[in-house]
């Protein structure tokens, strides 16, 4: 049986990684949407837009506008993103989440380069609360600005997921894709 993401992370805060050794203060993030791609760099707080195709393609994702069934991510596509990658696959109309928020996911992370699942609430523990402040920086920062009823696809590279020490099923140096279903802020 798989661990649930927040046992991953626990296991991670045990030996010593904290969210500054995994690089929690990003260069930039890129949120895309629509076919446009916004970077907003982490210092400023700055946008730039460009247009479709200067952001790289995120892997597809298969039943990403169905709320009621666990998606699947394929493969990505060499070279895998150097910075956080997000896009809205489904937009959501609710409460807003802050990096200080409590949320309620359901999720399914995968290996980029492979597109195969480490770990995934669907089959394995249901939708889970928890703390922004107790996740991984990327996921944490992929989940921040989403709102309740949305879905984002999460592209996390080692340095703000689990770096080069890796973790259970997530070997050194992968870049994670993760789908997440925003249900709850709290």
């Amino acid at each position: 049986m798989r661990r649930p993401l927040l046992v991953v992370v626990g296991v991670l805060t045990a030996v010593g990684l904290s969210a500054t050794a995994c690089g929690s203060s990003p260069a930039a993030t890129t949120t895309t949407s629509g076919g446009a791609s916004t970077t907003t760099a982490a210092s400023t707080g700055s946008s730039t837009t460009a247009a479709s195709g200067s952001a790289p393609a995120l892997p597809a994702v298969h039943g990403a506008s169905d709320l009621q069934h666990e998606p699947s991510i394929a493969a990505g596509s060499a070279p895998a993103p150097t910075q956080l990658e997000t896009k809205d696959l489904v937009a959501g109309t609710g409460t807003v989440a802050t990096m200080s928020s409590t949320v309620k996911v359901q999720y399914v992370g995968a290996n980029y380069a492979t597109g195969k699942d480490f770990d995934a609430s669907w089959t394995d523990s249901g939708p889970i609360p928890f703390s922004l402040s107790q996740v991984v920086p990327g996921f944490a920062q992929g989940i921040t600005g989403m709102k309740v009823g949305g879905r984002r696809e999460i592209v996390i590279p080692p340095a703000l997921g689990y770096g080069a020490a890796g973790n259970g099923p997530v070997g050194p140096n992968e870049t994670l894709v993760f789908v997440v279903d925003l249900l709850a802020v709290q």
